[in-house]
């Protein structure tokens, strides 16, 4: 088994945190990647990639529920 290096594995965390909405979880691994020395351009783009995931994830889902709720 691969085991992922501790750096990417924080910038996982940052982007999962930021694409789940949870703020407690942001704080832990935006320190824990700050301690390592991740730099902050590599933090943004980690935070970037995640919000465009969450951004077309909650355009698909607004898009979905107008298809559904729209009468034929």
């Amino acid at each position: 088994m691969e085991v992922m290096d501790f750096k990417v594995r924080e910038l996982v965390g940052i982007a999962a945190a930021v694409a789940g909405h949870c703020q407690p979880c942001f704080e832990y691994h935006l320190e824990q990647a700050r301690k390592m020395g991740v730099s902050d351009g590599e933090i943004k783009t980690a935070v970037r990639i995640a919000q465009a995931v969450r951004k077309a994830g909650d355009d698909n889902m607004d898009n979905y529920v107008q298809e559904k709720l729209t009468v034929k």
